[in-house]
């Protein structure tokens, strides 16, 4: 079990890495945050992601400073920001959604060649009853992690 787990790490590292515009999880965290909702404040970010305000702020610098969030008065709160993805930003969110499923297809697929449709079927019962008793994150939960749903 832990070796499976530590597959399914690496290959969310992988495919974090494997993105030039970002540097750790922490701003995939963030753009995936942003790319969920379409836009939040700094506050909403930071609480999405757990993680202090003036950490969030330096965070969302960073991001600008690098062209993957637009950041912008909020035409309803003058005192609080707007965030939002550029194009960019949309763009990197995609390349990691889709290198981490290519990833776990072709990991899936290797798996299809070498285990029995029952094996397979006995296999999904067991990972849906280890997500069930672990209780599985919610999608949010998980966009706030990284994970698309």
């Amino acid at each position: 079990m832990l070796a499976a787990c530590r597959v399914l790490v690496a290959v969310s590292a992988q495919s974090i890495a494997a993105v030039q515009d970002v540097a750790d999880l922490v701003q995939v965290r963030a753009l995936v945050v942003i790319a969920d909702r379409g836009s939040v404040s700094l506050g909403e970010l930071a609480e999405a992601m757990s993680i202090h305000l003036t950490r969030a702020s330096r965070l969302c610098e960073r991001l600008v400073k690098k062209g993957l969030v637009d950041r912008a008065d909020d035409p309803d709160n003058r005192r609080q920001l707007t965030l939002t993805l550029t194009q960019l930003g949309q763009r990197v969110v995609g390349e990691v959604m889709r290198r981490r499923r290519d990833a776990i297809q072709s990991i899936l697929s290797q798996l299809g060649a070498r285990v029995s449709s029952q094996g397979r079927a006995d296999m999904l019962s067991l990972w849906e009853e280890f997500a069930a008793a672990g209780g599985e994150p919610s999608d949010r939960d998980l966009w706030a992690m990284g994970w698309s749903t």
